[in-house]
């Protein structure tokens, strides 16, 4: 049916009739992308991004080498307008086509074509641009722009507001299905490990914001534990143990928070504090009790031969 509505060489990509945020933290310089759609794996098409240099959400009918080629023009210090225009005028498929840049400088422009599925449009502002297509109503779009601008706090959280103000205005017209959030550094390094900082996908879900919310909320989590680890491989035991406690805080369900804050505690001369959470990681997995000698032996968990005699014991 899709081909009968639009030429097969118009067709560069999958639906993804959505709404979507391009986004720059003034503060701390960082760029990120939102997007929710009732479309499966949203994620692998429509945000593109990338340290120092900005960032491009392709959608409607996507043309998916809009990522790519954005994002190489924005490196090569082309203005956003400019590259939208440039890469639109290129396109036979421009009027099914939606596509917004923003560079590392906050400059940000958009595409809505005029084949687009109404309700469509788009805001594009200092540090933003919010753009959507197929919504229930239009004051998806408004909203999103209201949203982004009157919240402060993270580059993260800001665009998960603007993606639930979205949804509060009904959303896309056919529901909900998948979602993704990418946040990268303000200045590049080349090490894609250490410029992302956060990469987050729903591809399937009933509640895909909900659920967005709740991993970006156990990716803090990790963030926390990967901190507490660094502080333990450099043997900063005080500073691990404030890491490890603030992980588990966030995901206290996850018996290796609670392993990992018991190790922290146990380092720190606080084992008889750290008794019950081992037991308690234990009680979860207790293939936990086996790592203990292990980590031991390493060097990672520093205790007496008399208390590792009491963690290993069943």
């Amino acid at each position: 049916m899709a081909n009968m509505l639009v030429p097969e060489d118009i067709m560069k990509g999958p639906f993804a009739h959505t709404y979507s945020i391009v986004a720059r933290d003034e503060r701390t310089g960082d760029i990120g992308a939102g997007v929710q759609s009732h479309w499966f794996s949203v994620g692998t098409v429509v945000p593109w991004a990338l340290a120092g240099v900005g960032a491009v959400v392709t959608q409607s009918f996507t043309n998916p080498a809009y990522g790519p080629e954005g994002l190489k023009l924005l490196s090569e210090g082309k203005a956003p307008k400019n590259i939208v225009e440039d890469m639109v005028s290129k396109d036979d498929g421009r009027d099914f086509r939606q596509l917004a840049v923003i560079d590392n400088k906050g400059r940000a422009f958009a595409h809505t074509g005029k084949k687009c599925v109404a309700e469509a449009g788009h805001i594009s502002g200092k540090n933003f641009s919010v753009q959507a297509n197929m919504m229930l109503r239009d004051a998806v779009w408004p909203a999103m722009a209201e949203s982004f601008e009157s919240t402060k706090g993270p580059l993260a959280d800001r665009i998960m507001t603007a993606l639930n103000a979205a949804e509060a205005e009904g959303g896309d017209a056919r529901g909900r299905q998948s979602a993704a959030l990418v946040v990268v550094k303000a200045k590049g390094t080349g090490q894609v490990w250490k410029d992302r900082l956060i990469d987050i996908r729903v591809d399937d879900h009933r509640d895909p914001l909900k659920e967005l919310a709740r991993l970006l909320k156990v990716h803090r989590a990790y963030e926390s534990m990967d901190k507490g680890d660094v502080a333990l491989e450099k043997g900063e035991m005080s500073a691990a143990l404030e890491h490890y406690l603030k992980a588990e805080k966030l995901f206290p369900r996850n018996e290796e928070m609670v392993f990992w804050h018991a190790v922290g505690l146990a380092n720190n001369a606080r084992f008889e504090e750290a008794v019950p959470l081992f037991t308690k990681a234990f009680k979860k997995n207790p293939n936990w009790r086996v790592m203990v000698p292990r980590l031991v032996v390493n060097g990672t968990l520093r205790i007496s031969e008399g208390q590792l005699q009491i963690l290993t014991k069943k």
